[in-house]
């Protein structure tokens, strides 16, 4: 039998976030959306704002530029006017850098250094004598925007808790369960004494489920996975495990939100829009399914996209309780008609196309930061594609502002990849010119290279347009945002890339030194991750003192539903410049090193200069398989630094 119409529990509240802590948009256009999410249905807004606001009780942690006290109080006054409540999210756990940055509030650090002093950066000690101090200046501060009735205190990816010696000595006593509980219990008694519930991110419970029966029966847990999911929502550290929180919460009498996300991960110019809208959905029905209080659609880190744009995703979420649609590419056209209107649909045409070839992933992402570890022997074909596609997708009219200016600028990204590609190989073609001395074919090769420089400065001026155009349509004309800073990077690359072409054709001996797009000889093997979890990748060379030194690291994280599961089919060459004068010296000794959860597989290992190749022998022609399988239960071990296997292949000469 059906339960009655007045027994059924209320549909879930509709909320949205926005990331005030990476960068500020400006508080007047923040306040010409309110009107619009009230037309789409939301009836919360969620503010994460870490530095970005005055906190009169705390003088030095409001970073340059922040809003003022009374300014975000407006703002959320004209939110109540709209029907909207305010809940914020200040950090009391984890990402409290913004609090122990200041010097007056440092020594709260859980992390230590060998004399007992705090290190620059972590997170806060629960059992610090002061921490309780300065969560109650914070929260008394904050108490006037909590509308909702609810103060969000984070607490998530809390991965160096247990660090200092005073939390040791209580979990060595309690269990980390329940010293968890135990600050989650004081921060809720400190907002209960302003009449305020207290909010967490659930991902802490999801790791030690022994807390949730520990915790304050009045609190607020948000579970967070932004990966679409079937069933229920996984576990990145376990190997993207299943598990499910809700039973347990609603046993303990604890209020359940489900939160997804709508917009871009860390690097990301777009959201990936279809994936995005599908992880929102299958919240939307898991919210329905587990009777939760509210579904949350959060944002993070926008600072690298058109902010409309992630709004383009609420606007389509809408669809799902204003029309009941659940398919991705309906809801997206439907969302980019509520954003732009006639113009929509182009849109949304366009940016099902971008999906197609995201720029996502840590491995992507590592160019942003240096050109030389890019150089590998893979085909250049699917970089020119992309570089094709991407020039197709950005005309110079007949799209809304915001989404013109993101293709162009995704533009610019596969443009500047396939360049960076290109000369890198270009760099090892003059090499073996050099070394033939083929004085020709290396005259050849430089002015060839010289060119296509000179027409990559074209697209750094293309690049640079784009993400100021970006930036400008929300956000403080007098701040440069992070596109244009990354543009500005490469511009320094390209400009020594330049010299070093001149140098080169007036010495050509001078193409064997290293380059900003490889080093004199590069270090290039495979890495295959078939159980995504939390690996990390170093390359590390030994020194004369035999002491191993990191020469490159990356996370091999996806951020994508293709790398959210058990089981993944995710292979990547990589690659990075090593120090050797070559076969008269005795070979470089390099190994590979995993770090954090999970195991990965190494082959096909090559040293070069482009001229002569030093392989992985025969007898490690197969992969070699290195770490530990990520763990299926249990608080992980977050170490990033300590070593979990290795690989040293014994490279020899064809």
């Amino acid at each position: 039998m059906k339960p009655a119409a007045a027994e059924r529990p209320p549909p879930p509240r509709r909320a949205w976030q926005w990331d005030l802590a990476r960068q500020s948009e400006r508080p007047e256009w923040l306040e010409a959306q309110l009107p619009r999410y009230a037309d789409w249905g939301y009836n919360e807004l969620y503010l994460h704002l870490e530095d970005a606001v005055v906190y009169p009780s705390l003088p030095g942690v409001a970073r340059r530029g922040a809003y003022s006290h009374r300014r975000l109080a407006r703002l959320v006054e004209a939110a109540g006017r709209y029907g909207i409540s305010v809940v914020p999210i200040v950090n009391l756990l984890g990402h409290t850098q913004y609090l122990i940055q200041s010097p007056a509030w440092r020594d709260l650090n859980e992390l230590r250094a060998p004399d007992g002093s705090p290190l620059p950066r972590g997170q806060l000690c629960p059992l610090h004598p002061r921490t309780l101090e300065l969560a109650e200046k914070l929260l008394h501060d904050t108490a006037p925007f909590c509308t909702a009735g609810v103060v969000h205190v984070g607490l998530d990816e809390s991965y160096a808790l247990g660090r200092h010696p005073l939390s040791r000595a209580e979990i060595a006593e309690v269990g980390l369960a329940a010293h968890f509980a135990r600050y989650a219990g004081r921060l809720r008694d400190l907002a209960h004494g302003l009449g305020l519930r207290l909010g967490l991110w659930a991902d802490m419970l999801a790791l030690l489920p022994e807390a949730v029966a520990m915790l304050p029966p009045d609190v607020v847990a948000y579970d967070w996975y932004y990966y679409p999911f079937r069933r229920k929502p996984r576990v990145e550290a376990y190997n993207f495990a299943e598990y499910d929180l809700a039973p347990s919460l609603r046993a303990r009498g604890i209020t359940y939100w489900g939160c997804p996300m709508n917009g871009a991960f860390r690097h990301e110019p777009l959201p990936i829009f279809r994936e995005r809208l599908a992880n929102i959905s299958a919240w939307w029905r898991r919210c329905g399914q587990t009777g939760a209080a509210g579904m949350l659609i959060t944002s993070w880190e926008p600072q690298r996209l058109a902010v409309e744009l992630a709004m383009t995703v609420d606007a389509a979420a809408a669809g799902l309780w204003l029309d009941g649609e659940f398919d991705p590419a309906r809801l997206l056209e439907a969302g980019c008609l509520r954003m732009f209107g006639a113009n929509g649909r182009a849109a949304a045409r366009r940016l099902e196309r971008a999906d197609e070839l995201p720029f996502s992933g840590t491995v992507r992402w590592r160019i942003n930061d240096r050109w030389d570890t890019a150089l590998t022997d893979e085909p250049l074909e699917p970089w020119r594609r992309e570089a094709r596609v991407f020039r197709d997708l950005s005309p110079k009219t007949g799209l809304p502002p915001p989404v013109a200016s993101s293709l162009r600028f995704r533009a610019y990204l596969a443009e500047r990849d396939l360049f960076v590609r290109t000369a890198g190989r270009g760099m090892w073609r003059l090499r073996r010119a050099q070394a033939r001395g083929d004085k020709g074919e290396f005259n050849s090769i430089v002015s060839r290279l010289t060119r296509a420089a000179a027409a990559f400065a074209g697209a750094l001026g293309r690049g640079r347009a784009a993400a100021r155009a970006m930036w400008l349509r929300t956000r403080d004309r007098r701040a440069i945002g992070p596109n244009e800073k990354t543009v500005a990077e490469d511009a320094a690359r390209l400009a020594a890339w330049r010299a070093w072409l001149r140098r080169c054709s007036f010495r050509a001996a001078r193409v064997r030194s290293a380059s900003p797009l490889g080093g004199a000889w590069q270090f290039v093997f495979t890495v295959k991750n078939p159980a995504p979890a939390l690996q990390k990748v170093a390359v590390e060379q030994q020194d004369s003192s035999g002491r191993w030194r990191e020469l490159w690291g990356l996370f091999l994280i996806e951020f994508r539903v293709r790398g959210a599961r058990p089981r993944a089919r995710l292979t990547y060459r990589l690659s990075a410049p090593v120090e050797w004068h070559g076969p008269s010296a005795k070979p470089p000794r390099l190994r590979v090193v995993v770090r954090g959860l999970g195991r990965v597989a190494l082959s096909d290992a090559l040293l070069t200069d482009g001229v002569v190749r030093l392989a992985a022998n025969s007898e490690e022609a197969d992969s070699v398989a290195i770490g530990h399988e990520a763990p299926r239960s249990g608080f992980p071990d977050f170490d990033w630094e300590r070593n979990r296997g290795a690989w040293e292949p014994n490279l020899t000469g064809p």
